[in-house]
């Protein structure tokens, strides 16, 4: 079985996710939830399946599940292990049925940013289907030392300290992943793993990385940032910048508790302190036309994107949905 070396990095569909929710900025609170989709966010959806029902994401998933895990059962065999396939159900959640409206008013006023404070925080987890690996008695079976050759064989050696970044991650490499990484390659579940995609995947996260310090968005961040100071919240540059100081206050709460407080007065406090500043950001964008002006550069900076890399973002669709 020949694995090429091949250095990868985290799937397209985690990091434009992320990459989008970073640069986005929050809505305008007399907008609704009816915004147009950005022009790169609208490609990469059509690319991950994004437009699709959740019944259809959910047969792909499961398709994709089990083309893999077949694959991982033979490389399995071939070094000397039984591995019987892992296929479990799965299901997508929309998310449609939790209430979350960080730009409505009314909601605002109630959770601010929906950190301290959120719907459903108070109630009792729902009950989950137990998760059961199907290889769990066959690996008991196993000494210590063939468990250990097991999932060295399954997953890949633990990445060495050369290997490690400051923060504990690591670049992903299929090729040093075991069996899992290889399977997952050879079932094409993921384009953007193949070396031929690799120079876009770069392109994508290096665009959504510096897209939020263009100078088209100087003027739009100067006249929120003059709003806030005015309503008596001074030290913020950009409309980001004011989540962020809450969820370092948050972070820092935690990071000093040493037991459970129940209805710890700190918090409350916090949590009101959130709520003022998520009010008057949310007035702020409005006053100053925030979403609106924001998009325009957003979206002029996402078409061009596109214009210059056509080619290879019409490759990778083709080559998505070949996959799919």
């Amino acid at each position: 079985m020949v694995r090429s070396r091949l250095l990868a990095i985290a799937p397209l569909s985690v990091v434009a996710a992320l990459a989008l929710a970073a640069c986005s900025p929050a809505s305008d609170g007399d907008k609704g939830d009816d915004r147009p989709e950005s022009p790169l966010s609208a490609y990469l959806s059509s690319i991950w399946g994004g437009d699709l029902s959740t019944e259809e994401q959910e047969a792909r998933y499961t398709e994709q599940q089990k083309k893999s895990e077949e694959l991982v059962a033979q490389c399995m065999s071939e070094e000397g292990f039984d591995y019987t396939p892992n296929i479990q159900s799965v299901s997508f959640s929309s998310g449609n049925d939790i209430e979350w409206k960080p730009d409505d008013r009314d909601w605002v006023t109630q959770y601010g940013y929906g950190m301290v404070n959120y719907p459903g925080r108070d109630e009792p987890p729902t009950d989950q289907q137990e998760y059961v690996d199907p290889n769990q008695d066959y690996v008991s079976s196993l000494s210590e030392s063939e468990q250990t050759a097991f999932y060295e064989a399954l997953y890949g050696p633990s990445p060495t300290e050369e290997e490690l970044n400051e923060d504990g991650s690591y670049e992903y490499d299929w090729t040093k992943a075991g069996c899992q990484g290889w399977a997952q390659h050879e079932s094409g579940a993921n384009p953007m793993m193949d070396e031929e995609f690799e120079s876009i995947n770069d392109a994508i996260n290096d665009f959504y990385t510096k897209m939020a310090e263009d100078p088209g968005f100087a003027k739009i961040d100067a006249d929120w940032a003059s709003c806030m100071a005015d309503a008596g919240h001074s030290g913020f540059a950009k409309q980001a910048d004011a989540q962020t100081s809450i969820s370092d206050k948050l972070n820092e709460y935690y990071n000093g508790q040493t037991a459970y407080v129940e209805d710890d007065p700190k918090l409350a406090a916090l949590g009101e302190e959130e709520i003022a500043l998520a009010i008057a950001d949310l007035d702020c964008r409005e006053k100053t036309n925030y979403r609106d002006e924001y998009e325009k550069v957003q979206f002029a900076l996402e078409e061009q994107f596109i214009a210059d890399n056509k080619a290879d973002l019409d490759a990778l669709k083709a080559a998505a949905e070949q996959a799919s």
